[in-house]
């Protein structure tokens, strides 16, 4: 096990083997390349993406469905290629990829990345920022107060 100092999250104990790797790096921080996705019982449903190579940097995530249950993920062939998915269909959330929405938390209110999730193949924990095939997604869809209730209690 390794363990990391964090700024957010204090110390956190992880197994190298289930970083998860952003070949691309993700946009604004392409020379940070490893995250571990951390999970707690006090802010379930939120997923921490933490750097393992920069304590300061961690995003928080929430799984897409539990934003938009509806959510259709689409993704481009060269992100299936990159993520080793299969060429042939689009990936099914939940089976095929774990798909995240970043969230943005000011004061005013949370809003959630729908046009852009993070999509992750939890086979070989490679993930990619993809931008969204299908229309009608925003880059700050606004969390209702029941849903920033659900997610911030």
């Amino acid at each position: 096990m390794q363990a990391l100092e964090t700024k957010l999250l204090g110390e956190i104990q992880y197994d190298e083997s289930a970083v998860i790797e952003f070949p691309r790096g993700l946009p604004g921080f392409d020379d940070r390349r490893r995250f571990v996705a951390v999970r707690l019982d006090r802010t379930d449903p939120l997923i921490f993406l933490q750097s393992a190579e920069d304590a300061g940097l961690c995003f928080t995530t929430l799984p897409v469905q539990a934003v938009d249950p509806q959510y259709r993920l689409s993704l481009s062939g060269e992100d299936r290629e990159l993520l080793d998915l299969p060429a042939m269909r689009q990936p099914v959330i939940g089976r095929d990829a774990l798909c995240l929405a970043v969230l943005s938390i000011r004061e005013t209110g949370t809003t959630a990345n729908l046009l852009a999730p993070v999509v992750v193949n939890p086979r070989n924990l490679r993930a990619v920022q993809a931008v969204a095939q299908e229309p009608g997604y925003s880059h700050q869809h606004v969390l209702t107060a029941a849903e920033e209730v659900a997610v911030c209690s």
